[in-house]
């Protein structure tokens, strides 16, 4: 089945996908391995086999697979600074995995340096390698044949990606359809060979290799009609639903008991990317809480000498499938609104506090959240969690708002992060925030949410549109 969808990942070849796969964890292990031996430590080890073990599985974790417009024609610059970063966070990680077990001080500071060190730029030459063989297998293989079913919207789309993408090592040969028309656009008139009932003569006739058949899903009789035809031909069929000419999150084929079926709107947190999200979540919050238990000790007794009422405010909030949860915060107004009208905090808001003010400066109020974290309500990065009354009533505002509850909402986000913290006085700028929100559920990985993480650092620091 092939979707058009320009953010999908794509991979040339079964076998390329697996050497990407593994490029980044295979070169970590063997860089790890050839530092060892340079400083004559005993690979052996306990430490050391735990070493590697961790560090091979981090980096499958976090390196990964080439987007698209990567694959064997990728911009140097743009491949070696997203190495680097992700070299930077794995480089992290490992460093507060080796804090949390105690197991830092065991290895020789220069051998850690020196792997830290060379490692990216090994990582680089290689993949720059592997890209050339990519480019080289790609363009050294004969385009495949292909032939249109449908000429409507999705098979001009599709056949304008055809004529425009030779990496996909594609040529288009013709088009049949009973309705054809003179307005065929990128497809062209010449290209149009007759109706549907003459293709699979063409089809054997000029030894095309694949057939794309772009008719709407409720014409069934002539799609089944069509196959039926096709079976005395030996090309392969692709059937693209027109499903995909809509905006998906998260668009899979799922095989139920032997039945296909479609994901057109799903999360991405099911498999192995569930136990990533939440081992990730746990090891954080955790982290953070430990972290910082004296300084929230000392908020609590701020917010209290501050002006009365209760050091932590909870509030009603939609969590994941939109079921209701409670949210945890240090109290900054005087007041703890959670009922049918909840106002958002606005410059100069006369209900913050002077301790409140500097709190949602910092952030510092969203500390406790990290606990709601911890109880598997919340996650450390994902859409910001709006109070119930606002979610009732930009659900009937703005198209697909509901769906960002796809996922666990988060302390940080996407849209945060790019500008869109603290109050939307407006519906456009709600609309904004969904759309970052959505754009988070369609890209999510474990990378995205280290960036989204070490942005927010840098977003609090300024501490822009906080109040």
């Amino acid at each position: 089945m092939l979707g058009i969808n320009t953010n999908a990942k794509v991979v040339d070849h079964p076998m390329m996908l697996l050497v990407h796969r593994l490029l980044a964890p295979v070169v970590t292990l063997a860089t790890l391995l050839g530092t060892l031996w340079y400083y004559g430590e005993p690979a052996s080890s306990g430490s050391n086999v735990a070493l590697a073990v961790i560090a091979f599985l981090l980096a499958l974790t976090i390196f990964d697979l080439p987007e698209k417009n990567q694959w064997g024609r990728v911009v140097m610059r743009r491949q070696a600074s997203d190495i680097l970063f992700s070299w930077l966070l794995f480089s992290t990680a490992l460093l507060l995995v080796a804090l949390l077990t105690d197991q830092l001080f065991r290895y020789p500071r220069k051998m850690l340096l020196t792997w830290f060190f060379v490692t990216p730029f090994v990582l680089i030459l290689v993949e720059s390698a592997v890209n050339q063989l990519a480019l080289m297998m790609i363009v050294s293989r004969p385009p495949r044949k292909i032939v249109l079913a449908g000429v409507n919207d999705l098979g001009r789309a599709l056949i304008g990606r055809i004529n425009t993408d030779p990496y996909l090592r594609m040529t288009f040969e013709a088009a049949f359809d009973d309705r054809a028309s003179s307005r065929v656009g990128p497809i062209g008139v010449d290209k149009l060979k007759g109706r549907l009932g003459d293709l699979p003569a063409y089809v054997n006739a000029h030894h095309i290799d694949a057939i794309f058949v772009t008719l709407p899903m409720t014409h069934q009789d002539r799609i089944l009609n069509l196959l039926d035809q096709l079976r005395d031909t030996t090309a392969s069929i692709y059937f693209v639903p027109d499903i995909f000419v809509f905006d998906l999150i998260q668009a899979r084929a799922e095989d139920v008991d032997g039945l296909l079926a479609v994901a057109v709107c799903d999360t991405p947190f099911y498999g192995v990317n569930a136990v990533l999200k939440r081992g990730s979540d746990i090891v954080i919050s955790t982290l953070i809480l430990t972290l910082t238990f004296p300084l929230m000790i000392l908020i609590a007794l701020g917010v209290k000498l501050g002006s009365p009422g209760p050091a932590i405010f909870k509030q009603r909030r939609y969590g994941v499938d939109g079921k209701e949860i409670v949210v945890y915060k240090f109290r900054s107004m005087k007041v703890c609104e959670d009922g049918q009208q909840v106002y958002q905090a606005k410059k100069d808001d006369p209900r913050v506090t002077r301790f409140g003010a500097f709190l949602r400066r910092t952030s510092l109020d969203e500390l406790p959240q990290f606990i709601n974290v911890l109880q598997g309500r919340m996650s450390v990065v994902g859409p910001r969690p709006h109070a119930v009354a606002h979610n009732e009533m930009y659900r009937k505002l703005v198209k697909g708002y509901m769906i960002r509850h796809k996922v666990k909402p988060g302390i940080t986000g996407l849209a945060q992060v790019n500008g869109l913290r603290g109050e939307t006085e407006t519906v456009e700028k709600m609309e904004q925030r969904i759309r970052y929100d959505l754009d988070y559920l369609r890209h999510w990985s474990l990378a995205l949410d280290f960036k989204i993480i070490l942005k927010t650092f840098r977003v609090v620091f300024k501490g822009n549109n906080a109040y």
